[in-house]
């Protein structure tokens, strides 16, 4: 992060660290997780030509890329739904092979092709998570090679949030929050870990808000907002309000009733185990005193803004291209 003012508007990515989420069900299982991948690209392909990017995760570390994530189905944007069945009915035919089923879906390949390239020249060098019982097997073809890409580069400056505080806090630093464009955070699980009732995040959360920072949230990214009733003091003490100023908010976020359907069939389950997780990012939303709606249709679109709390959010990776636009509309009103 540059000392002196930057030549070119800033935007703040703050991506999970987390690499493990242990389950409820199986007792301590520990699910590799990490970041989806498109719920991060996309926004980068919209404002890497104007903006820079500052990367952050909540302790500093480099995120993890969710290698499940890299499922073609994942890169259909409002199509995730029918791609999703598509290729799953194309992957059980007799004779599947990992190359017949990109030949079948050559535009998803081109965008996760094109969103892989996006995250090497971002993020840097950064880890992909292991694969699982049941990944997606053309998925798990092509991971051998994408973590060697990954591997291959450089690291990227990732700051901790305490950090970013602190440099806002420090009038001897030109950083501070007034002068982002903008924050995105993309989900996967990995946000479950860090970025739940964690004190630092609900001191960015509150900061920014009150700079009028625009704040894009995605699927389970917005689980950081239970952390909002956190505020951490110059000397380090942390302070509970439960009537704090995101309290009330309207959002949306990765549903229930789709988390069962993953947990019961898809990457996440523990193949001949009852498979469940520590808790639900909506139910967890819900009682810490949002507005949360949510999707009748669990592939369906849903984006919301709240303009009072300048709070974007969507409801999972289908919903990222919707997400991306409409925060493009209003980075540019407030521009």
């Amino acid at each position: 992060m540059p000392e002196h003012a930057a030549s070119r508007p800033q935007a703040l990515i703050l991506l999970s660290s987390a690499r493990e989420l242990t389950l409820s069900e199986p007792a301590d299982h520990r699910l590799p997780t990490g970041f989806f991948l498109v719920e991060v690209a996309a926004v980068l392909a919209q404002f890497e030509n104007d903006y820079d990017f500052i990367l952050a995760t909540p302790d500093g570390k480099p995120p993890q890329l969710d290698m499940n994530g890299l499922g073609l189905s994942f890169h259909g944007g409002k199509n995730t739904g029918t791609a999703a069945a598509r290729t799953t009915i194309q992957s059980a035919r007799k004779g599947f092979t990992p190359e017949g089923l990109r030949k079948k879906n050559q535009a998803l390949v081109k965008r996760r092709d094109a969103e892989l390239a996006l995250s090497r020249r971002h993020l840097g060098r950064i880890s992909v998570s292991a694969p699982l019982p049941k990944s997606d097997k053309e998925a798990i073809a092509i991971r051998d090679e994408v973590v060697a890409s990954f591997e291959a580069l450089p690291e990227k400056k990732y700051f901790s949030i305490q950090e970013l505080i602190e440099r806002h806090r420090d009038p001897d630093t030109a950083f501070s929050f007034q002068d982002l464009a903008f924050v995105h955070a993309p989900g996967g699980h990995g946000p479950m870990v860090d970025f739940h009732a964690n004190p630092w995040m609900g001191e960015l959360l509150n900061s920014l808000r009150e700079n009028h920072v625009p704040i894009s949230l995605i699927c389970h990214g917005p689980v950081a907002l239970t952390s909002a009733r956190y505020r951490v003091t110059g000397d380090g003490e942390v302070i509970t309000d439960n009537e704090h100023a995101f309290k009330g908010a309207k959002i949306t976020t990765f549903a229930q009733v789709a988390e069962r359907i993953v947990l019961a069939s898809q990457y996440p389950k523990v193949p001949g185990e009852r498979t469940r997780l520590p808790y639900f990012v909506d139910v967890a939303l819900k009682d810490a005193g949002y507005d949360v709606s949510l999707a009748l249709n669990p592939s369906g679109v849903k984006v919301i803004w709240d303009e009072k709390h300048a709070l974007l959010t969507g409801n999972g990776p289908q919903a990222i291209d919707a997400q991306t636009a409409r925060l493009t509309k209003i980075v540019r009103s407030r521009s």
